[in-house]
């Protein structure tokens, strides 16, 4: 038989759903995306998030139950994000995972969103374990962390204003890439030549570890004005480059001064080629990144948490736990 952990993560977008036997055997993770809703606003629109989430989160739980070939009454642990986020989605996928828990009479575990993108690396690399530096890049944070233990971490740094992956889909809406652009301005970056144009790297020779990606918004605005018509893919061969620098050589300076040899990379733009191809240059450590499937958001790394904080550490939640937008990682 073993022990099933029912995952279930709703902070923004994407209705995701996973069932994970034991400690790391993912049974199913399905993963609905509302991209193509939210495409025409230029970002996500709570309201519609959360309605979207309420009309599918049911059948998503029924696709992911049946992928994995089992049933409710099989459900050991229910585990569901609980923050940071956006608080209408987030409260539609607690709620639902808190009334499973209370029908089926099983334990309940609160996940931080933050922390379920730690396990992305849990779940692929039982041999690598912490202690390890961590960046977490995504839409919503840029976070450079210590793990010293799965459930015990140190805050370096953070951005300041905007995300590493907001930025990308700031400029690639003003390059007319659509939304969400990470992928689409990867593509195109591929095609441009990345010293095309100076451009700042925010807080590189910065003694900190924090982030600041607004500026080199706000460069590529003016650049655009004053150059209408720029090549395109050269303006996202550049941009790209700069956020990559910045993000590469903090991370490798951060791993030096503490002395770590290992180094993993997680979130939504774990997935950027040009950031993948840099950090696994590097010659005196390890780097880690997800599979793809793993670095955008998705219910298997929650579940994963949920299990480790479970088994592991003993930890079980009441069910009035609340959702916690600005939830901070190890909180």
């Amino acid at each position: 038989m073993g022990f099933y952990t029912l995952g279930i993560e709703t902070s923004c977008d994407e209705t995701s759903v996973a069932v994970l036997r034991d400690e790391r055997e993912i049974l199913s993770n399905i993963v609905y995306s509302q991209a193509h809703l939210h495409e025409k606003y230029g970002g996500v629109v709570p309201e519609v998030a959360s309605r979207n989430h309420i009309k599918k989160l049911p059948f998503v739980v029924k696709e992911a139950l049946d992928q994995a070939g089992i049933d409710f009454s099989d459900i050991s642990l229910v585990g569901a994000t609980y923050g940071p986020g956006l608080v209408g989605p987030l409260l539609v996928g607690l709620s639902y995972a808190k009334a499973v828990a209370y029908a089926l009479k099983k334990p309940f575990v609160g996940v931080n969103h933050l922390e379920g993108h730690i396990f992305a690396h849990y779940l692929e690399n039982p041999d690598a374990p912490p202690p390890f530096l961590a960046l977490i890049v995504s839409g919503g944070h840029t976070i450079l962390a210590e793990v010293r233990a799965y459930g015990e971490y140190e805050v370096l740094g953070e951005t300041r204003d905007d995300a590493a992956g907001e930025a990308f889909d700031k400029v690639g809406k003003l390059l007319g890439l659509g939304y969400p652009a990470g992928a689409a301005l990867d593509k195109l970056a591929r095609q441009g030549n990345p010293k095309a144009i100076a451009l700042p790297r925010p807080m590189l020779d910065s003694d900190s570890f924090e982030f600041s990606f607004a500026g080199l918004k706000t460069a590529i605005v003016y650049y655009l004005r004053d150059h209408p018509e720029a090549d395109r893919a050269d303006v996202a061969a550049s941009f790209q480059e700069a956020v990559v620098d910045v993000l590469v050589e903090k991370t490798v300076r951060a791993a030096r001064e503490l002395h770590v040899k290992r180094i993993i990379v997680v979130g939504g733009v774990a997935a950027n080629s040009r950031l993948r191809e840099r950090f696994l240059a590097q010659k005196n450590f390890e780097v880690f990144f997800p599979a793809m499937e793993l670095c955008t958001d998705n219910a298997a790394m929650i579940a994963a948490c949920a299990a480790f904080r479970h088994r592991a550490l003993g930890q079980s939640d009441a069910l009035d736990l609340a959702p916690q937008p600005g939830l901070a990682l190890g909180s």
